[in-house]
């Protein structure tokens, strides 16, 4: 560990211990009046999101720790404050998962570099947050009022340092996630291991127990049967949490991109066996798409992760955000597709919701582009229900400009994806077609005329309709992100930036054969920030 110090140049605060004082002391607290200003200055830019978080000062990076504290959400992230920019933790809360408030930086560097990813345990009395401080190692820093605003670290030390001395050589420690079993707390370590024999490397999880979150213990590589990251994944921002009767493990590829493993949890070998596999963005993480997780449980057998999106174009003095936090759970009405998740949008979304606008039971004459007169925007909530009557393809265009100079292409393909052995049954055609996915599909070739936007390679996803399924779909736009949820199993999400004003249309059409639009629902969205 380097002997530098690290001592941070943000303004630090102690606050007191009763939400009364500490509501009083924000309210003419210098940083978060500062963050409000900022926040107020960057508003006019035009790519930048109303309702999804983003935060208010400079830029962010991978969000961290969200966890659910004394009746509200708390939010943390790699900030990286303008006068020091080393990664900090930023801080938000929200009592509804959707509106969030600007808090003071958490966690500050020093005696660590940096303050990169990490995970928070709940516990009745206090939160403690691990997380990797470069230089250093691993770190530990505990909280207990109410708004988690006062942190201390449990040690001027990493608690397993960058190189433990009982873990094999290649083991060299990284992001962590926290949980606890009985008496003793366990703790993952993102990592790679050597594959032989290419000489690449394979994604890993080193698993660490502690019986006091000082002293720590190497285990062993924590993953079995992982037959599904590819050669070259490694296993950073971890978070393992129960899910149903299942356990999974979202993390972070630096080659692929955020994604999760279900399968069970082995308490007694303190070993995870991995049963199937799941993806959150579906080419390259960048430009423009999904990038890292945090996650906590939602009290009830689910999960609730949220994933910061990458940019594809500079933004002048600000660039990530927030994807909308997303409901998981495991899908547990489908013998056959038991592991597969439920994704859906979480959080009191409805509360931003305007000026409704609404079409129903309209013919989608085949080969023909329908321009819905009456609903567009930039900053939308979409419903669609369809009967896809077993069309080629069904293409809706979101931010269209009225000569289609600039439009995002969002496309379903039924039947097109790859066969699904498991619900083959015999060899006639409409057998064959029902066994395979559909394709979900976003195209940002002709959204943005501006020359230094970067279009994104068509994000295309699998997902299981029934012969009988309706296509139904949750879009949300705001500005430069466009997220899709495909009937509550698939979700899309991607960064875009049509540069036009007009770029605000909205169109539908069904590819060779008529379908039909059940209905579809268009809301207004509020900007969530007082500005």
């Amino acid at each position: 560990m380097s002997s530098k110090s690290y001592i941070s140049l943000v303004p630090k605060y102690t606050f007191s211990s009763t939400i009364e004082k500490q509501e009083r002391e924000l309210a003419n607290n210098p940083l978060t009046m500062r963050m409000a200003e900022s926040r107020k200055a960057l508003s006019s830019d035009p790519f930048r999101p109303i309702y999804h978080y983003v935060n208010p000062e400079s830029t962010l990076n991978d969000p961290n720790g969200l966890c659910f504290w004394q009746g509200r959400w708390h939010l943390f992230y790699q900030g990286y404050p303008p006068e020091d920019p080393r990664q900090h933790w930023g801080h938000a809360v929200s009592d509804d998962l959707i509106h969030w408030r600007d808090l003071p930086y958490a966690i500050y560097p020093d005696p660590e570099e940096k303050c990169f990813s990490g995970a928070t345990l709940v516990e009745t009395e206090r939160v403690i947050a691990m997380y990797h401080g470069t230089e250093a190692g691993n770190m530990i820093a505990i909280s207990k009022d109410p708004l988690l605003l006062n942190w201390d670290k449990l040690t001027r030390q990493p608690v397993i340092k960058l190189h433990p001395e009982d873990a094999p050589p290649e083991l060299r420690v990284f992001d962590p996630c926290i949980w606890k079993k009985g008496d003793h707390y366990y703790s993952l370590s993102g990592g790679t291991l050597p594959h032989k024999p290419s000489g690449r490397r394979t994604r890993a999880n080193f698993l660490f127990k502690s019986q006091d979150l000082v002293e720590w213990e190497y285990l062993h590589p924590f993953i079995e049967e992982d037959h599904f990251t590819l050669v070259g994944d490694d296993g950073a921002c971890p978070y393992f949490w129960p899910i149903g009767d299942r356990h999974i493990l979202l993390f972070f590829s630096h080659m692929s991109g955020g994604q999760a493993l279900v399968g069970d949890y082995d308490k007694e070998r303190d070993k995870f066996v991995v049963t199937s596999h799941h993806e959150f963005n579906f080419g390259p993480y960048g430009p423009s798409g999904v990038h890292a997780p945090s996650s906590t449980p939602d009290g009830s057998g689910g999960i609730i992760a949220i994933f910061n999106m990458n940019p594809g174009m500079e933004t002048r003095g600000w660039n990530q955000i927030m994807s909308l936090p997303r409901k998981l759970s495991i899908i547990d009405d489908d013998p056959i597709g038991k592991d597969m998740l439920k994704v859906v949008p979480a959080g009191d979304i409805e509360s931003l919701r305007r000026e409704h606008r609404q079409q129903k039971d309209l013919t989608l004459p085949a080969n023909k582009e329908l321009v819905l007169h009456g609903i567009e925007g930039n900053a939308l909530e979409l419903s669609v229900e369809i009967d896809t009557n077993d069309a080629p393809m069904i293409e809706l265009n979101v931010f269209r400009s009225p000569g289609k100079e600039e439009f995002t292409r969002i496309s379903f393909f039924r039947n097109r994806g790859y066969r699904n052995w498991e619900r083959y049954d015999g060899w006639e055609p409409g057998k064959r077609l029902d066994a395979s996915d559909s394709l979900i599909s976003i195209d940002s070739s002709y959204s943005s005329e501006l020359p230094d936007a970067l279009s994104r390679a068509p994000e295309t996803a699998p997902v299981f309709l029934r012969p009988d399924e309706h296509l139904n779909l949750r879009i949300f736009l705001d500005k430069s992100i466009l997220e899709v949820f495909v009937n509550g199993k698939q979700c899309l999400a991607m960064r875009v930036y049509p540069s036009r004003q007009d770029s605000r249309g909205i169109s539908i059409r069904s590819q060779g054969i008529n379908a039909r639009l059940v209905t579809l629902d268009a809301w207004q969205m509020e900007n969530i920030y007082s500005t």
